[in-house]
């Protein structure tokens, strides 16, 4: 493409004079020739969206070999299976990083499904003039010179600009948020920077044209037009990486600094002080590996992951991608498009204003009053056969608001019928319709802009009586018209007369004149009943919410006060879009915390506002249901998209969908996000205490020369007491305070909040613990042979080691509060968990032949009684240390 080309697809068409955007385009407005229009497609391309790069399923599969984690195990095992021959060991580790692979490639969503959903959302046929007629084409034939007609109900097939405009009127909810149709207009827009949502005389890609009709000219098409633009912001978004991965990075590159230095010395000390051979040393350093990599742990924090999405699936939360789960629990920031998810996406009637009393819309209402029949009357909504109101959705609201007090319009027309109409037009501001009356009067309704029928009315109607408009009546009506308009209603005023007959010509300046004023009507998209509660929980829980909209400031900065977003008159808290392309990224990053609500953004106002968090360390959610909010959505950490009025490229730019669309849910989400964290914590808790339990029993054994524990020992135990309990721990109930804490924030990692600490002192209890009971049963023997002494002494480390790992899982249910409160038999998948592993663990030891093979003897009542009497000991002796801590106030 030549450059003067890709020079005028950047261009302000708005700001420019229709003839001068013609010459541009190189076209009329005849349209262009079928010849040029081919010519043009070849150098231009199709009206359509690229498809992007796909990944392949193997590179998806492959990518889930990234994490260190995962790298160190993959080593561990191809050492264990060559240098030692724990090929049984090799192949237990093998198995679970590929079904943790496997997990993740089926669970996880794809990026280029929502530039997918982008492709697909475009309008199949146009209809276009091309050689001095109208002829229906694809859109994906359209290039720019093209002249398109639109009319009602069509999706604009590219972006245009306006030549022509009968009473048009456009729905780019999703595109600006803002939830009420764009009255269109012709002329020029002098202001290159103005938002898309005031480029009022512009037409763009996949909006829908809801009233009216209208003419333009293409002048983008594909990638160029606004919504390809936020295809190319999708494509380009940054992956951000979800602080669970970072978390078990982290941990990975911890365990493995300390296994590698810990087997080192080890081996060398085995060598060095014991005199053993080096190959031995090796292996039983590779053991000691062995023993310190929680092998289970990736698999088990995908279960704890898969478990949380069932739950969450259950409350109306559908999990796209695994880390997502957790990644709610430290949310900062929740970054909320208005329209459709704090608010119901429906224009509804709230005010009335009739006999000068304002009235609220759910109290008690004079329904009989002509402001109601006026309303109703002058309204071409229309009801589907099912009873389904459609049309403009301040039409509709009027129509609703009529149906839900006893006034039903259908039948109403039925004794009135309508005889003829003025339509609205945006330059007079009004609507009329003329009905037939019983008494022969015709009576005309008058519906528009209040204070252009304030010009045109002489008259008021007052209790039922119709008396001179003067000036305290008027001063009456602007008075009420400000306080509604004030709370950020769209106001509406009502009036009427009654004539003889149907005019032979209906001009506005005989019929819209001479009118009795009868009230006016205010209206607002509602915020949804449930989500003031949302926020308030939301902010008792250290959660910030972020209101983000196309719509204007006024409306904005009302509906966020009542939602308890901001405070009443706190204006410095109210941001504009074009108040921000003023602040550099730096200015805006200083200032970015004094903004809870930003009004008449573009989508790339959006993915700023989540930059300028991200950049200040918090952890962001953006909610949204429209097409301009997907970008926004990649870039969050976690992008929440409507189930139900969201589009599919929002849903599929998403972490979370949300069934229900209902803000509420999403609070929901977050306590099960911090759920589902903390019990991550409490099984790495359980499995690194145990782990550097066992790596101390053999470091110490070692420096000691004794020989307690075998490596098919810790692959049992690993096996049986660290697998079980661990995913049952997973499924641990929330603790009763988990919403009173703040967001653990991105600097958290998975030993914080006492966690490490913990780990430590209940790693070196297990490891001291098991190496005295092996101590005690060699300087206590039961047996007289040193072979008995030594195998009954192993033996009882290992039961020791086992059982004792199972008592502390009942610490591990909380860090810091008694089990007894937290209730140590709540969690019944826990309850089994522990049998069975207890039934395993005793299994190898009493039946005969599989002692044998795991090399262990069988105790007697005494030995079993300093076995079990140890392990239990790790119940209240950790009980005690939570006491002093909580007393303390220590790592609590």
């Amino acid at each position: 493409m030549s450059e003067e080309r890709k020079q005028q697809l950047i261009k302000a068409f708005h700001a420019e004079a229709e003839e001068q955007v013609l010459a541009e385009v190189q076209t009329t407005d005849e349209g262009l020739s079928s010849a040029e229009a081919q010519k043009r497609l070849a150098e231009y391309g199709s009206n359509e969206l690229d498809e992007g790069e796909k990944k392949s399923l193997f590179a998806r599969f492959f990518e889930q070999f990234k994490d260190l984690m995962i790298v160190v195990l993959i080593v561990a095992a191809i050492i264990s299976a060559v240098v030692s021959h724990e090929v049984v060991d090799s192949i237990i580790i093998l198995a679970v990083v590929i079904i943790n692979a496997v997990m993740g490639v089926v669970q996880e969503s794809k990026a280029e499904q929502a530039i997918e959903a982008l492709r697909e959302m475009s309008t199949p046929n146009a209809n276009v003039l091309r050689d001095d007629h109208i002829a229906s084409i694809k859109s994906t034939d359209l290039v720019p010179g093209d002249i398109v007609m639109l009319e009602a109900g069509d999706v604009v097939p590219a972006d245009l600009r306006l030549l022509e405009v009968a009473s048009l009127k456009i729905e780019e909810a999703a595109l600006t948020g803002e939830s009420v149709p764009v009255e269109k207009e012709l002329g020029i827009i002098d202001d290159t920077e103005i938002g898309i949502g005031d480029r009022v005389n512009m037409a763009y890609s996949n909006s829908n044209v809801t009233y009216g009709r209208g003419k333009g000219v293409v002048v983008n098409t594909g990638m160029n037009t606004e919504v390809g633009k936020i295809a190319g912001m999708l494509a380009q978004a940054d992956e951000t990486e979800t602080p669970l991965k970072t978390n078990l990075n982290q941990l990975g590159k911890f365990l493995t600094l300390a296994i590698i230095i810990i087997a080192v010395i080890m081996f060398f000390v085995g060598i060095v002080f014991n005199n053993t051979s080096w190959v031995d040393m090796l292996l039983t350093s590779i053991s000691l590996a062995v023993a310190a990599i929680p092998e289970g742990l990736p698999a088990i924090v995908t279960i704890i992951l898969a478990l949380g999405t069932q739950v969450m699936a259950k409350r109306n939360s559908v999990i796209r991608k695994l880390p997502a789960v957790e990644t709610l629990g430290s949310t900062d920031i929740i970054a909320s498009d208005k329209t459709g998810t704090l608010t119901l996406n429906q224009m509804t009637v709230e005010k009335l204003y009739v006999d000068n009393h304002q009235y609220d819309a759910d109290g008690e209402l004079p329904v009989d009053s002509m402001g109601m029949k006026i309303m109703n009357y002058a309204n071409d909504s229309k009801f589907t056969q099912e009873g389904t109101l459609i049309g403009d959705p301040t039409e509709t609201a009027l129509v609703q608001f009529g149906l839900n007090n006893q006034f039903d319009v259908r039948e109403k027309v039925k004794a009135e019928p309508r005889l003829a109409e003025i339509p609205f037009d945006s330059d007079r501001k009004l609507m009329s319709t003329l009905h037939q009356q019983a008494d022969g009067k015709i009576l005309v309704a008058v519906k528009g802009a209040p204070d252009v029928l304030l010009t045109r009315a002489d008259r008021v109607l007052l209790n039922g009586e119709v008396l001179p408009l003067g000036e305290k009546e008027k001063n009456d009506i602007l008075t009420n018209n400000t306080d509604m308009a004030k709370q950020a209603l769209r106001v509406l005023g009502m009036a009427y007369k009654y004539i003889d007959q149907v005019p032979a010509e209906l001009e506005s300046e005989i019929i819209e004149n001479d009118l009795i004023f009868a009230g006016l009507v205010g209206m607002i998209d509602p915020e949804r009943a449930e989500a003031a509660e949302a926020v308030r929980v939301a902010k008792d829980a250290g959660v910030r919410p972020i209101m983000i909209t196309g719509d204007h400031r006024d409306t904005a900065e009302a509906i966020a006060v009542r939602l308890g977003i901001i405070a009443a008159g706190d204006d410095a808290a109210v941001l504009t879009g074009a108040e921000l392309n003023e602040m550099s990224d730096n200015e805006f990053a200083e200032k970015v915390g004094n903004y809870s609500v930003y009004a008449r953004v573009s989508p790339e106002h959006k993915v700023r506002i989540v930059k300028a968090w991200q950049h200040e360390g918090k952890v962001v959610a953006m909610t949204g249901d429209g097409v301009n909010d997907a970008p926004a959505l990649k870039q969050a950490d976690i992008g929440i998209g409507m189930g139900i009025t969201g589009t599919e490229v929002s849903k599929g730019a998403s972490d979370m969908v949300l069934a229900d669309d209902n803000f509420a849910t999403i609070v929901v989400a977050v306590e099960e996000g911090r759920k589902v964290f903390s019990n991550i914590q409490k099984s790495v808790q359980y499995l690194l205490a145990a782990n550097l339990g066992e790596v101390l029993t053999l470091f110490l054994a070692t420096l000691f020369g004794w020989d307690t524990l075998l490596p098919i020992h810790l692959l049992w135990i690993n096996l049986v007491t660290d697998t079980f309990p661990a995913i049952a721990l997973g499924m641990e109930p929330a603790e009763k305070d988990l919403m009173s804490h703040k967001p653990r924030g991105r600097n958290s990692n998975l030993f914080s909040g006492g966690v490490f600490s913990s780990i430590i002192y209940q790693g070196i209890l297990e490891g001291a613990t098991v190496l005295f009971v092996y101590w005690s049963a060699i300087q206590w023997p039961v047996h007289a042979t040193y072979d008995a002494i030594h195998s009954d002494a192993l033996t009882m480390a290992f039961a020791t080691l086992g059982l004792m790992q199972l008592f502390h899982a009942f610490n591990v249910k909380s860090v810091h509060q008694s089990i007894f409160k937290v209730g140590p038999f709540r969690n019944k998948a826990f309850n089994w968990a522990i049998l069975l592993s207890f039934a395993l663990m005793m299994v190898i030891i009493i039946v005969p032949g599989l002692n044998d093979i795991f090399r262990v003897a069988h105790l007697d009542l005494y030995q079993w009684g300093i076995v079990i009497g140890a392990s239990f000991a790790i119940i209240p002796i950790v009980e005690i240390v939570k006491a002093v801590q909580r007393a303390t106030n220590k790592d609590a």
